[in-house]
């Protein structure tokens, strides 16, 4: 995501709704998210939807990796033969859990 620009990128509520074609398509083409600020506080903040997607992605990425060491630490690990059998199970049954458990 790219910074946000003070002087460009934070907009009062009033601004944004009288302009909100204006800011959709600004978002779109500058990935720079604008930071839209209601009685000079900030309110919200648009992103276009790729930024969005990739905030999600790297986030559930993140507690991805996060679960995993957890699980690590707590010696809930498999063996490659054990691993390569559950993910042989998965793909037998059409099972796509996010999780190897039982």
């Amino acid at each position: 995501m790219k910074t946000i620009s003070i002087s460009k990128d934070i907009i009062p509520v009033g601004e944004f709704k009288n302009g909100l074609s204006k800011w959709l398509k600004a978002v779109r083409q500058s990935s720079h998210p604008v930071v839209i600020t209601q009685n000079g506080r900030p309110a919200g903040v648009l992103l276009s939807p790729e930024e969005y997607d990739n905030l999600v992605y790297t986030r559930h990425f993140i507690e991805s990796v996060k679960r995993g060491l957890q699980n690590a630490d707590a010696g809930e690990t498999f063996t490659t033969r054990e691993l390569r059998r559950k993910l042989s199970e998965i793909r037998d049954t059409g099972n796509n859990e996010d999780t190897l458990d039982s």
